[in-house]
């Protein structure tokens, strides 16, 4: 169901920047959005259609995510740039949610995409990931920042 909703939503798109005729990237996502906006007024039951709750989560997750890899990126290169070093590096362990390989893959590449942190490994039992982090004050705070934040919102758009 998803699937379909999503290939008419892309398709849908494409008829519209053709006969439009502009064929910009801008001119696809307004498609996009108008063609969403259209599926949805026609579902006849919206809330049970997944499809119509995890296309504005994953958007949201988007843009989570570049808030937090600008705000890591400044964070590493203040740190660079200033004599003093604020670095307070350690290993931590985060107790997963995610239960797949998908969920857990995905998690781990978002933790070592942001800077600053790199994900080390995942237990035999697939229940705890290491990560390794730069600036680690308060490590109850680090792996609820991680919780609340990349896990809880990446559950959302994959359950």
């Amino acid at each position: 169901m998803i699937k379909t909703k999503f290939l008419s939503n892309l398709l849908l798109s494409l008829i519209w920047v053709a006969i439009t005729g502009a064929f910009t990237v801008e001119n696809f996502v307004f498609g996009f959005a108008l063609s969403f906006f259209l599926l949805w007024i026609t579902a006849t039951d919206r809330r049970d259609n997944k499809y119509f709750n995890r296309i504005p989560k994953l958007i949201g997750f988007v843009f989570f995510f570049l808030y937090e890899l600008i705000k890591a990126n400044i964070e590493v290169a203040y740190d660079v740039i200033t004599p003093r070093h604020y670095m307070e590096p350690g290993i931590v362990k985060i107790p997963l949610d995610a239960k797949s390989d998908l969920e857990i893959t995905l998690l781990a590449n978002l933790i070592t995409l942001t800077p600053g942190t790199l994900s080390l490994d995942v237990s035999d039992d697939r229940k705890v990931l290491y990560v390794h982090a730069m600036y680690v004050k308060d490590r109850e705070e680090f792996v609820a920042n991680i919780k609340n934040g990349f896990e809880r919102r990446l559950l959302e758009i994959t359950r």
